[in-house]
């Protein structure tokens, strides 16, 4: 490519106007379908745009009000500016943001939190209703039209498809060379017509470079140039450090007793700064041409390309804090052939993360004895993130680990609990806990084996005993002898602490 322009198509040059022209393209009430996935990729211009429209128009006497659909959490500038002016009706399938969590858990915003693999069928087959508009942010637009996508790719084929109409905002802090490292799969297809996905490696390429959008329907190209949000990690504290060990020594003895090979399987890994203190362990370990099949490129993965741990990392999109950022762009060159993005139905499906036979990694907000995992609830009401991609993993993966810190707010909560107040992933689905006191493997026991194994490896010293007694106590009330619970006193730990502000 050459030029300033990164608008190469002489007929969408033709329909370059500012944010707020575009903005107004925006019928009230419209379903609207924004690129973005963990911070990256979002469009940063014509969300904010939307805001003060709405802003003008409710101080004016005429709410405004849409819905939006994403790949999965976005940043301020969409959600937080959105639901500042109360914008949003609908939002789905993740969030991550402050004001739309507070919305949500005050009623005032509707929120469908979904499997990140099914939205692209839901939409499809048109369970969601009607997609308006899709606003996509990309790289830049080539002379044929063909879009390079930016640094997430999520949700855009399919907004693309399903919208009736397109605002593209092209971001000239995007690298073009990026171009060629995405993957974009157009063989889907709904029931009766699917046929095979001939993935077989997470090394494979299956689709094209481009994002394909008819000419006819892009309304309004915006030209912008702002950087993704980029969040820091913090450096592994104990805790993090501790939980990484327990499932580095986990993976050592699987390897010793012929469970995973020596290059281990396919790693997908949940944000954040466990899941960082766990490839950095990795890192630091015997282990060398690992690949990864997951959602998310973080500063852990980068680190282990460049060391050689991990050869290969497919995505959907980056989350890396500013350094990382600069280290790839810095040596973009190095890491184009090792990382490929794809659309979020491919990145997240479930018969490709069952065939590969991916070790999952995610969070919890707590567990209860049986294995049971709540990932989304504070106190069984209120909604912290969403579930995200856990369940696509957690269900399909060759080994489903969850981990946490055994305690929460300064000690107050435990996150081992007698029963989670809100179920996400079943004790069908969960197969390894871990907390910074010890790893439960749960594979092949029943039950009361299971909450044992959780109670004496997991549960932090101050709960250990109040969790062994209850389960003891179950056991002997002459009930169900299956899974022994003490109905009038299952929740009494959150109520506890609703009321006392203490487990």
């Amino acid at each position: 490519m050459s030029g300033t322009s990164r608008i190469l198509n002489s007929q969408l040059s033709q329909r370059i106007m500012s944010a707020e022209q575009a903005a107004e393209l925006i019928p009230p009430g419209a379903t609207i379908g924004m690129s973005g996935f963990t911070g990256a990729g979002y469009p940063k211009a014509v969300p904010k745009a939307l805001a003060e429209r709405i802003r003008r128009l409710r101080d004016a006497g005429s709410p405004m009000r849409v819905n939006i659909w994403t790949g999965a959490s976005t940043a301020p500038e969409l959600d937080g500016a959105l639901a500042e002016v109360d914008g949003i009706n609908m939002r789905l399938p993740f969030q991550s943001d402050a004001v739309c969590r507070k919305q949500i858990n005050e009623g005032q915003m509707q929120y469908l939190d979904i499997h990140l693999s099914e939205v692209s069928q839901y939409a499809w087959s048109g369970f969601l209703g009607k997609l308006d508009v899709a606003v996509i942010e990309v790289a830049a637009v080539l002379e044929d039209g063909r879009l390079i996508p930016s640094s997430s790719i999520g949700n855009n084929k399919t907004w693309i498809e399903q919208a009736d109409k397109v605002i593209l905002e092209v971001n000239d802090k995007q690298s073009l060379k990026m171009e060629g490292m995405h993957d974009v799969y157009y063989g889907t297809a709904l029931p009766p017509n699917r046929k095979p996905i001939l993935l077989t490696e997470p090394s494979d390429r299956i689709g094209e470079r481009y994002l394909h959008c008819p000419l006819d329907k892009v309304i309004a190209v915006v030209e912008t140039s702002s950087s993704d949000r980029n969040s820091a990690f913090t450096p592994p504290d104990e805790t993090s450090a501790l939980i990484a060990d327990h499932i580095l020594d986990f993976f050592a003895h699987e390897v010793k007793k012929g469970r995973l090979p020596a290059q281990l399987l396919p790693i997908q890994s949940g944000v954040g700064n466990i899941a960082n203190a766990v490839l950095e362990g990795l890192n630091n370990g015997p282990y060398k041409n690992l690949s990864a099949f997951t959602e998310v490129i973080q500063d852990g993965m980068l680190k282990m390309l460049k060391s050689g741990t991990l050869k290969v990392a497919s995505a959907t999109a980056f989350s890396l804090s500013p350094d990382a950022l600069d280290e790839f762009n810095n040596n973009i060159d190095f890491y184009k052939d090792k990382i490929i993005l794809r659309q979020q139905d491919i990145s997240n499906h479930p018969e490709l993360a069952r065939r590969l036979g991916v070790i999952a990694m995610n969070g919890l907000i707590e567990a209860d004895i049986y294995g049971n995992v709540n990932s989304t609830h504070i106190m069984g009401t209120r909604m912290m993130n969403g579930i995200g991609g856990s369940g696509d993993f957690a269900r399909n993966g060759y080994l489903s680990i969850f981990m946490t810190p055994s305690t929460a707010k300064q000690g107050a909560i435990s996150s081992i609990v007698p029963m989670v107040s809100h179920v996400d992933h079943t004790e069908h689905d969960v197969k390894i806990i871990v907390t910074e006191r010890g790893l439960a493997d749960l594979r092949g026991l029943a039950p009361k084996q299971r909450a044992k194994c959780i109670i004496e490896n997991c549960a932090h010293p101050e709960f250990k005993d109040r969790l062994m007694d209850y389960y003891e106590r179950a056991c002997a009330s002459g009930r169900g002898m299956h899974t022994p619970h003490l109905l009038e006193e299952a929740f009494s730990w959150h109520v506890n602490f609703e009321q006392h502000g203490r487990m």
